[in-house]
């Protein structure tokens, strides 16, 4: 029996090795993947489209104008490519939509904070969130609340601020008058997936050699 596999992908992902963007802040602890994408541009699988529709029911007043008071609509963060939220970012449904419209609406990196609770760290997106970012080249960054907290000042005081993020050193230097660095630390598996710009049947396929010599000897009707 043989397999025969495709792998078509609508635009190839770009490694991610490093990434200078404008930072914008979205001040909202839960926001969720309805929020992200809501459910009625869910018809399309294509991969395509969704971009202008990220945070449509706060991007947009009822009769479908930008809203001047949705945050994201700042001056300064015209061509922003690196998103600061606040905890649990990218809860609720699974839909992997929610990533697809950030990175069409030209996001590269999330940030986001963690939280201490009872002894425990609470993750500062939803593990699925996590999961469909990194195959689709989308870094979600995790720091802490007061880490977090500092970023958002240092947007406030500087108009058009940028960041440089260094996935192989695993740090991300905003370029205020005075330089500030952080770390983060990210499993290793992600960070390679990143790196490479693979999806989850790129990386499969790299073992294809593998897949197609178990075909050729399998047996399904032996021992």
């Amino acid at each position: 029996m043989k397999i025969n596999y495709i792998h078509q992908k609508e635009k190839t992902l770009k490694p991610f090795t490093t990434h200078t963007g404008i930072v914008a802040t979205l001040n909202r602890a839960n926001v969720d993947t309805d929020a992200i994408i809501p459910k009625q541009f869910l018809k399309s699988i294509q991969r395509s489209g969704f971009g202008p529709n990220a945070f449509f029911d706060w991007r947009y007043t009822s009769d479908g104008k930008p809203d001047a008071a949705f945050e994201l609509h700042h001056p300064n963060f015209e061509g922003r490519s690196i998103l600061v939220t606040r905890n649990n970012f990218g809860c609720g449904s699974s839909r992997e939509h929610a990533v697809w419209a950030l990175v069409q609406d030209g996001y590269r990196v999330i940030i986001a904070p963690w939280k201490e609770a009872k002894g425990s760290r609470l993750p500062a997106v939803a593990d699925i969130f996590r999961i469909n970012a990194t195959k689709n080249g989308l870094l979600v960054i995790e720091l802490s609340e007061n880490q977090v907290s500092e970023i958002f000042e240092l947007v406030q005081a500087h108009s058009g601020l940028e960041a440089t993020v260094d996935l192989e050193k695993q740090q991300i230097a905003f370029h205020g008058i005075t330089p500030k660095i952080f770390s983060f630390d990210i499993e290793a598996g992600a960070k390679k997936q990143l790196m490479e710009g693979l999806d989850d049947i790129a990386q499969t396929l790299q073992f294809e050699s593998d897949i197609t010599r178990f075909e050729q000897n399998y047996d399904p009707y032996g021992p």
